[in-house]
């Protein structure tokens, strides 16, 4: 291979090293961005695991207050129904003190309720706040650790460049333009194709008899003349002789 196009691989190379450097770039906020969004969804759901305790609590409070306060009622009134002076005030004393029994047994039946229900609801609590709070412990560390590869990415970014223009330096503009033209071309590369056994590796197609001959002895820079990649000889490996140990080459 000429000189020339080996200084457009290493190029290509550089060229790649530095989509990928950026691409990484770019994607490490989306990262911390990401897993501070799950984080924030798992304190609201933890914030409403704690307000549906909350208001458990708060409402067996309430039903502890309504009984204490029917008792009050029922002791009040059989006191008063003591002085009644009728049947049918009795009647009616005793009908009241019906009514809050009453309403004392639905208090500590719906009392028993919260209570079986606040049992889960305690246990959720105290397993989402572990679990929080082992999370925020590596979502610091993830964004530690995405600011330190970001600035290591960015230092790289800049050697890359250099490296770049180093190299760029190194080749003939008309050759250095082309190069440019093709990456435009083709961004995804690759920018320098091989061509084995007479067909480019890029587009897969042949080509003619006498240019891949023509490669093969070639003093000068040449193009695929299908897509119009540099492209370069690249004799078959034989496989089995480098499995014997050998260094034995294909020419075709």
């Amino acid at each position: 291979m000429i000189e020339e196009v080996e200084q457009a691989v290493r190029l290509e190379e550089v060229d790649r090293r530095l989509i990928t450097l950026t691409q990484e770039i770019a994607e490490l906020p989306k990262h911390i961005a990401q897993i501070e969004k799950q984080l924030i969804g798992h304190l609201k759901q933890l914030e409403a695991e704690k307000a549906a305790l909350a208001a458990n609590q708060k409402e067996r409070k309430q039903k502890e207050l309504d009984v204490q306060a029917a008792n009050q009622k029922i002791s009040k009134l059989r006191d008063q129904m003591m002085s009644a002076k009728t049947n049918e005030q009795y009647k009616a004393f005793q009908h009241e003190i019906e009514f809050c029994e009453g309403e004392i047994r639905k208090a500590e039946e719906r009392s028993l309720e919260l209570m079986t229900a606040s049992e889960p609801l305690t246990a959720a609590v105290k397993v989402a706040e572990l679990a929080l709070a082992e999370e925020k412990k590596q979502v610091e560390a993830e964004k530690a650790s995405a600011r330190e590869r970001s600035v290591a990415d960015q230092q790289a970014v800049l050697e890359a460049k250099a490296k770049r223009a180093e190299l760029a330096a190194t080749l003939p503009p008309p050759l250095l333009a082309n190069f440019e033209r093709l990456r435009k071309k083709f961004p995804k590369g690759p920018i320098v194709a091989d061509a084995t056994k007479g067909q480019c590796s890029a587009c897969h197609m042949k080509l003619r008899p006498q240019y891949f001959e023509d490669l093969k002895r070639a003093t000068k820079v040449m193009n695929c003349e299908s897509c119009g990649r540099i492209i370069r000889y690249a004799p078959v490996v034989d496989q089995q002789a480098m499995f014997d140990g050998g260094t034995r080459v294909s020419m075709s």
